[in-house]
């Protein structure tokens, strides 16, 4: 079976394009918008890995990515943050 990435983004436009090109490379995906979402499908579908952006809706992405880490269950599941946030020099 082929490895399944969880997509937690909320832009549609980049949900869109990182799910097609996980898909194109042979990947399963399924998505979440927000946070609490992300979580639910953590645990509902035990990802392989998760591509999480860090600015989400209702449970910020790094605070996704704490929680995940704290639960024995998937505190080895591989973490992928996502930002836009950047700084100039």
């Amino acid at each position: 079976m082929k490895p399944l990435i969880l997509i937690a983004e909320d832009e549609p436009a980049q949900m869109e394009l990182l799910r097609y090109n996980m898909e194109s490379a042979g990947f399963r995906t399924v998505m979440a918008n927000d946070g609490a979402s992300a979580l639910a499908l953590v645990d509902e579908e035990k990802p392989d890995l998760i591509v999480l952006d860090w600015m989400l809706p209702e449970i910020s992405g790094i605070e996704v990515c704490r929680r995940i880490r704290a639960r024995p269950e998937s505190r080895a599941m591989p973490v992928i943050m996502l930002t836009a946030r950047g700084e100039e020099s």
